[in-house]
Order: C-alpha cells, then sequence, then structure tokens
C-alpha cells in the first residue's frame, strides 16, 4: 500500500516500485477539513493510477486527523509551544492509521514519498538514513521503531526531485508538472494564526511581556503570536533588541541579544529506533527541520533526554523536535520541553 497525494513524489514512488516488482496498491488518505484539496489529489492520484494500471483506494482519515493532528496543533500553542504538525502526522497517520490499515489488509509493505532510505545491517536489522536529496527528510521519521520498518519502504530516498520529475515525465505522467505542496496541508494560506482563531476558543488572550528578571515591559495579544528567538513583529517598543526567550503561561519573557542561545535542552517522548532504555551517547542533532546538524552528547532517562550541545545553539524551541543522527544514520529523537544555558536550569525534577 503507497501513500499516494497525486503528486510527482508519490507517483515517482509507485513508478520504482512497480519496476522492483512489487504489486502495488495506491491509497490517498482524505485528511483535511477543506476538502476542495482532498478533492484535486484524489483525481489526480486515481488518474495515475489508471495510467500506471494498478488499484486506488480512498481512505477517509478525517476524524482521525482532526483529532490526533489539528487538536494537537491548537493545543501546542496554548501551551506557549511552537509543533511540528508533520512529526504527529506521521506517527498518527501514515505510520500508524496507514500502516494499521495496510497490515489488517494483508499488505507486506506501506510505502511513502519521503526522502529518506532505509538499509539494513549485516544482522538484518533495518534503520532510516538521510536520504541523498537535498530535501532529505528522515527528520520527520524519529518516531518509527525497527519492528515497523520491517515493513515499510521509501523508493524516493535516492534521488533528487528533478530525476523524479523527468521519470514521471517520460511514463506519461501529466502529474510530472505539478507544483510541490508547501507548509502545513490544512492551512494552504500559510495563516495559521487566522486558522486558529476561526478554529478553537481561548486564543488571544492578553499577557505580558516581561524581561528575564520579571519586570513588566508591557502587555501582548496572545501567546500564539511568539515562539523562541523571535526578535521582529513584537508589537512593542523597546530602547533596544529583544529576542523571545522563553513563554511562561500567558506571559512572554524577553532577553537582550545573547539571550537566544542555549546550550542544553529537555525533550520528552523519546524513541530510539533500535530501542529504549538508559543510555548516553554523541550525536549530531537537528533542533528544527531546516537546522543544521550539531554536535552533542544526549542522555537518557526513560522516556526523557537532556541533550548538551558542544556549542550554544539559537532558538532552541520547545514543540520542535530534536533528532539525532550518527552520520547519516537516524538513531531516533523526542520533543523539546525547555532549553537552558545550564542542566541544572532545565526543569528535570
Amino acid at each position: 500500500m503507497l501513500g499516494m497525494s497525486g503528486g510527482v513524489d508519490s507517483s515517482a514512488a509507485a513508478l520504482l516500485l512497480i519496476e522492483q516488482g512489487y504489486s502495488v496498491c495506491g491509497a490517498t488518505m482524505l485528511l483535511t477539513p477543506d476538502s476542495s484539496q482532498d478533492s484535486v489529489d484524489c483525481i489526480d492520484a486515481a488518474e495515475v493510477c489508471k495510467r500506471l494500471g494498478i488499484e486506488h483506494r480512498i481512505i477517509d482519515l478525517r476524524e482521525r486527523f482532526r483529532q490526533s493532528v489539528i487538536e494537537d496543533f491548537a493545543r501546542q500553542y496554548r501551551r506557549g509551544k511552537t509543533p511540528n504538525p508533520c512529526i504527529v502526522c506521521n506517527r498518527e497517520i501514515k505510520f500508524g492509521a496507514m500502516y494499521d490499515i495496510a497490515m489488517e489488509s494483508g499488505f507486506d509493505y506501506i510505502a511513502t514519498g519521503h526522502y529518506a532510505k532505509i538499509l539494513t545491517d549485516e544482522k538484518g536489522e533495518p534503520s532510516v538514513y538521510r536520504g541523498d536529496s537535498g530535501k532529505d527528510q528522515s527528520y520527520v521519521l524519529w518516531m518509527l521503531t525497527s519492528e515497523k520498518l520491517r515493513h515499510i519502504l521509501l523508493p524516493i530516498g535516492g534521488y533528487e526531485k528533478e530525476d523524479l520529475r523527468a521519470l514521471a515525465a517520460t511514463a506519461g505522467l501529466e502529474i510530472s508538472r505539478k507544483k510541490d505542496s508547501q507548509d502545513i496541508c490544512f492551512i494552504p494560506d500559510k495563516d495559521y494564526k487566522g486558522f486558529l482563531y476561526s478554529n478553537f476558543t481561548d486564543f488571544g488572550r492578553k499577557g505580558y511581556f516581561k524581561d528575564t528578571k520579571g519586570n513588566i515591559l508591557g502587555s501582548h495579544g496572545g501567546i500564539e503570536n511568539f515562539t523562541v528567538g523571535q526578535r521582529k513583529g513584537l508589537g512593542i517598543s523597546l530602547s533596544r533588541p529583544m529576542y523571545v526567550v522563553r513563554i511562561e503561561n500567558d506571559d512572554v519573557v524577553l532577553g537582550e541579544e545573547g539571550s537566544q542561545y542555549n546550550r542544553y535542552i529537555l525533550c520528552s517522548g523519546i524513541n530510539l529506533i533500535s530501542g529504549g532504555g538508559d543510555t548516553e551517547f554523541s550525536a549530531q542533532v537537528k533542533y528544527r527541520y531546516a537546522s543544521a546538524l550539531a554536535n552533542a552528547r544526549v542522555k537518557i532517562t526513560g522516556d526523557r533526554a537532556v541533550v548538551c550541545f558542544d556549542e550554544r545553539q539559537r532558538a532552541l524551541t520547545p514543540g520542535q523536535s530534536a533528532v539525532f543522527y550518527d552520520g547519516s544514520k537516524l538513531l531516533g529523537g523526542g520533543i523539546i520541553e525547555a532549553a537552558a544555558d545550564s542542566e541544572d536550569d532545565l526543569p528535570i525534577n
């Protein structure tokens, strides 16, 4: 069962899987409250499947998506965090609901159009590796397990996007010229604040700007308007540049230049792909999708971890994922809960 969005990546994945001898069924998931985009995707995916001579199914996961992805997105903003809904979607939908449906329906594998690779070691243990493309998407796959990886295929991890467009064009697929999907699928206009205000209550609560010593600097119209490391668009006049250091309840704490950097983070919900348990290791860590890899020491206790970077990093943001690598191999990750310049200042207890 291949997740088919009607785009270039999943269509090229279908082509590659067929070439490799797999019997492929394309599955388009209905996810978003705005059914117009789902309709376009279904039409495009159905046309590709028809052209390739494979089965096409439509799976309605809108209620599951609303509860597990959209409501979590709002809940995290209410808590003053900056979430990455793609992480939750991969865990709950693509490698959650779709995986379960495929296994229950008798499929051997699920496949997706992620730019990442699955390689097996000499013991037969599968692991995720960074894709060869500049569009590497291994960052959003840290929640996978070795058990699930035995039933997952990632066909396009060794390709560049333009190579896949050429492959689709050669196969006569009109979607070869289709534009890439952008940003958050359920907020196509990129106005996440408007989405929150229109669909949820309890946003727009007033609070205070404070400095790191607790002095009130002014007021604001809602913590959902701010993220750690932000300097521009604060909506307050100050005599010097100030950055969002942290968000506490309904208050936004601002600090001067340098305060946007920290060395330690506390992470929760830790998953190690090869298994769990208390452990300590060196790794390269990405703390945002677009951040560079940074050398760090990871110390895991239960389902939490303290990460100590070799050098201070900018805007270590609660709600984002910290993802651990050994070279190109994905080790696992967790959700950032807090950042500090000293381990003693993390809310560990």
